[in-house]
C-alpha cells in the first residue's frame, strides 16, 4: 500500500471519528432539547401545576392567609386544565421553533379558570361571610356575591392569545435567532449523516476488501463510542451530582438529575452503540479469512 494511500485513509478515519462526534450530538438534541414530547415529559415530571400553586400562595399577603387552602384545592382542580394548556403551549412554540409554522399563536380559553375560582370563591364567602352580611338570608347573601364575583370576572378575559404582538419585539427577536440556530443544527444533522456513510464508502473503495476496510470503520466507531460514553458519565457525575445551583426550591432540585440523566441517554446509547458496532467490526477484521480460489483439477 502506498504512501499517499495510507494518508487517505488515516484522513478518513479522521473525519470520520469527527462526523460520528457531531452526529452523536446532533442525534441527542434532536431526541431531547428539541423534541416536544421530552419537553412534556420533563414538565411532567416536574410537576407544573404543583409548583406554580406554591410560588402563588407564597405571594399571599398575610391578611389573606385564609384563601391559601382555597386556591390550592382550585389549583388541584384546574391541574388537568393546566397540563392542557401547558402542553398546547410546548406544541405550538416547537412548532414554531423549528420552522413547522410562520407565526407563534396560541388562544387560551378562561373559563375554566373563571368556573373554578367562582367555586372557590363562593366556598370561602360561605365559610367566612363579610361582617356586614352574617346573618342575612342566604338568597340576599347569594346575591350579594353574584353582584360582586360579575365585576370582578369582567377583569379576566374569556381568552388570552398568545402570539407575536403580546410577546413583543425584543422576545421575539431573541426567538427567531433561536430558530435559525436550530435550522443551522439540522443541516448539520443531516449533513453529518450524508458525510457518515460518503466516508464510510470512501474507505470501502480504498480498501476493497474486507478485512482492511471494517479495521479502518471500526476503529474510530469504537474510540468515538467511548469517548462518548465516559463524557456522559463524567457529565452526570459533575453536572448532575456535584453542581446543584443555590437557592433552587427543593422540587427543582431534586428533578434536576434526574433532567440531565435523561438528556444525556439518547447520547450514552449511541456511544454504547457505536461501541458495539466498533468492536464488532474490528473482530471481523481479525478472524475474517479471504476465500482462496480452489485449484482447477485438470
Amino acid at each position: 500500500m502506498g504512501l499517499a494511500k495510507r494518508a487517505a485513509i488515516a484522513f478518513l478515519g479522521f473525519l470520520l471519528f469527527l462526523s460520528l462526534s457531531v452526529l452523536g450530538l446532533a442525534f441527542t438534541l434532536n431526541r431531547t432539547v428539541l423534541n416536544p414530547d421530552f419537553a412534556i415529559s420533563q414538565l411532567d415530571r416536574l410537576d407544573v401545576p404543583s409548583l406554580a400553586g406554591e410560588r402563588l400562595i407564597e405571594r399571599i399577603p398575610e391578611e389573606m392567609g385564609f384563601m391559601a387552602e382555597y386556591l390550592d384545592d382550585m389549583i388541584t382542580d384546574l391541574e388537568p386544565w393546566i397540563n392542557e394548556q401547558v402542553n398546547a403551549a410546548v406544541y405550538a412554540g416547537y412548532d414554531y421553533l423549528l420552522g413547522r409554522s410562520q407565526r407563534l399563536s396560541l388562544v387560551i380559553d378562561m373559563q375554566p379558570v373563571k368556573q373554578s375560582l367562582r367555586d372557590s370563591l363562593w366556598q370561602a364567602f360561605v365559610e367566612s361571610p363579610p361582617p356586614e352580611l352574617q346573618g342575612v338570608p342566604p338568597a340576599l347573601a347569594e346575591q350579594y356575591f353574584n353582584e360582586f364575583y360579575y365585576e370582578f370576572s369582567e377583569q379576566i378575559p374569556p381568552t388570552i392569545e398568545i402570539d407575536e404582538s403580546l410577546l413583543g419585539p425584543e422576545v421575539m427577536g431573541t426567538l427567531e435567532q433561536v430558530r435559525h440556530y436550530i435550522g443551522y443544527l439540522q443541516i448539520a444533522y443531516r449533513v453529518a449523516i450524508g458525510a457518515t456513510i460518503a466516508i464510510i464508502v470512501g474507505l470501502v473503495f480504498l480498501y476493497r476488501q474486507v478485512k482492511g476496510a471494517t479495521r479502518a470503520i471500526g476503529i474510530p466507531c469504537l474510540i468515538c463510542g467511548i469517548s462518548t460514553y465516559v463524557s456522559t458519565v463524567v457529565i452526570k457525575y459533575f453536572v448532575g451530582r456535584q453542581i446543584v445551583p443555590v437557592g433552587l426550591p427543593a422540587q427543582l432540585q431534586a428533578w434536576l438529575p434526574r433532567f440531565i440523566n435523561d438528556a444525556l441517554a439518547p447520547m450514552q446509547m449511541f456511544g454504547i452503540g457505536l461501541m458495539v458496532a466498533g468492536t464488532t467490526l474490528l473482530i471481523v477484521s481479525f478472524v475474517y479469512k479471504r476465500r482462496q480460489p480452489s485449484a482447477y483439477q485438470g
